[in-house]
């Protein structure tokens, strides 16, 4: 799969998120989306790989757990750095970050394993 499909579904997923999950801004528009996945794309590519590395020794005790916790992170910084989190809500921000969390990972594993499949077809 190409990566500006990959791209424009992270795109589509984080507007859906900012729209429908309480705790983020709802009026979100789609260039704060588009630029809310270039934050997610730059963060997952510059500290991904580093806290992966870091804590590949519990990710391996926890028998891949633990990588959940390193994808809250990395969504968590990138929508905060976005400033796609509303204070005013009356929300968590971790709560928020977590259902956000738990969303771009299930959609993220599917594009992988979609990706995978056509890597194996060709």
């Amino acid at each position: 799969m190409n990566w500006f499909i990959r791209f424009l579904i992270n795109a589509i997923v984080l507007y859906l998120i900012a729209k429908f999950i309480p705790g983020f801004y709802h009026n979100v528009g789609v260039w704060s989306a588009v630029g809310a996945a270039i934050v997610f794309g730059l963060v997952n590519m510059i500290l991904g790989p580093i806290l992966r590395l870091i804590s590949l020794p519990l990710t391996w005790i926890t028998h891949g757990l633990f990588s959940f916790v390193i994808n809250y992170i990395l969504f968590a910084i990138a929508i905060h750095v976005a400033n796609f989190y509303d204070p005013a809500s009356g929300v968590n921000a971790w709560i928020a970050d977590l259902y956000g969390a738990i969303i771009m990972t299930i959609i993220s594993t599917l594009i992988q394993q979609q990706t995978e499949a056509e890597a194996r077809r060709a």
